[in-house]
């Protein structure tokens, strides 16, 4: 699977959007480092594009949502989303 942050992949060209797509992460304690988190998002991210069938996913980006309190439990929890277009994909033009 390709994938870009932007609209294009190098050395292939883009011949059919399948339409934008996106996974989160697991919720988790706010204080934890977000690198992990975003590639437990990007993994996610990959496989709902496989899912469709698609060879590729361009101008992928990622949002965190809003921290939740939980009073019970007194944690700040917060999930990474990793959001982009899923693309099928033709030889160079």
């Amino acid at each position: 699977m390709y994938v870009s942050n932007t609209e294009f992949v190098n050395g292939a060209r883009v011949i059919q959007p399948i339409g934008k797509i996106s996974a989160a992460s697991a919720w988790h304690a706010a204080e934890a480092s977000q690198e992990d988190w975003r590639d437990a998002a990007l993994q996610a991210l990959i496989r709902r594009a496989e899912d469709v069938d698609a060879d590729a996913i361009i101008d992928v980006s990622y949002e965190s949502d809003s921290v939740t309190p939980v009073e019970e439990a007194g944690v700040r929890l917060r999930r990474v989303r990793a959001v982009g277009t899923a693309v099928r994909l033709g030889a160079p033009a």
